[in-house]
């Protein structure tokens, strides 16, 4: 005869509290995750750019076990501010510059072959377009943090941004194996760029933080001065050669794809030989 005799209930009972218990806390535990994960502002442009409001935080800058320009490790403020949710893609460059001097030739995909000075120079075209004011003095180089207009991230903006809150390698832990599900990079890109937005973003929805396009920054580059980057919203070295760029791209190993991986270039490069057709970049404007 089937069925639950007496003396079996008590242990039913406990088993039954048990197995209620333990999904009770699954829940909970999901819920916190969840939590962990904030839903971020976002808006879209005049210019049909979305962007994603970037929270005011804190930060531990740079990698002890990385090379020796990201060491030492330091101590960042930054300030609320918008970022491109995406690279600036080739549709978006041609709209407002009239050209498109990328390689790989797709309106999805994002703009390369930009040197620095063709990216502040498309940051101010697209601050024209929608009304507000040009960050850039393309004559002095010079960028001016009060307007309201767009400009690249400052290397301190970037690397917060990337790490939307995470304190690993990557955005997405310490394992490089893992790199495949959110980057292009040499492993798995074909030797090409890919359509933006493929890939998982981070935390924060913002995607190809790593791989796809080596990001120009608005810093100089100073291994020497590296360590001064701390504080409130630091802007870099004043003075140097080279500009800051960052991510990795879509023919970097995982490693230099790394949250706080640097790299550099001459702001006027104009050598495929040394990189320039994996070179783009996204636009950053301060929050209200």
């Amino acid at each position: 005869m089937s069925g639950i005799i007496p003396d079996d209930r008590p242990a039913l009972a406990v088993l039954v509290g048990m197995v209620l218990g333990c999904a009770i806390l699954i829940c909970g535990c999901r819920k916190r995750d969840a939590a962990a994960v904030p839903t971020l502002k976002t808006i879209t442009t005049p210019t049909g750019i979305e962007m994603v409001l970037v929270p005011a935080g804190s930060f531990m800058m740079g990698s002890e076990s990385g090379e020796e320009e990201e060491k030492p490790v330091h101590a960042v403020n930054v300030a609320s501010f918008y970022m491109d949710r995406l690279e600036v893609t080739q549709k978006s460059y041609e709209s407002l510059m009239g050209s498109n001097p990328s390689k790989f030739k797709d309106q999805s995909r994002p703009v390369e072959r930009v040197i620095w000075v063709g990216a502040i120079k498309y940051c101010n075209m697209r601050s024209m377009k929608e009304g507000l004011q040009r960050c850039y003095n393309i004559e002095t180089l010079e960028c001016d943090f009060a307007a309201n207009g767009y400009r690249l991230p400052t290397e301190a903006e970037w690397e917060y941004a990337c790490r939307a809150g995470t304190e690993g390698a990557y955005s997405f832990g310490n394992n490089a194996r893992d790199i495949d599900g959110y980057a292009w990079s040499r492993g798995n890109s074909n030797q090409s760029t890919h359509p933006v937005g493929q890939k998982r973003p981070n935390r924060w929805g913002l995607g190809d933080m790593h791989g796809n396009v080596a990001e120009w920054c608005q810093d100089r580059f100073g291994k020497q001065d590296y360590a001064k980057l701390a504080g409130d919203n630091p802007r870099g070295p004043a003075a140097g050669d080279e500009r800051v760029l960052r991510g990795g791209s879509w023919r970097a190993a995982a490693d230099l794809c790394r949250s706080s991986a640097r790299a550099s270039e001459t702001p006027g490069l104009a050598d495929a030989c040394f990189g320039y057709e994996a070179y783009g970049f996204r636009c950053v404007r301060a929050a209200p």
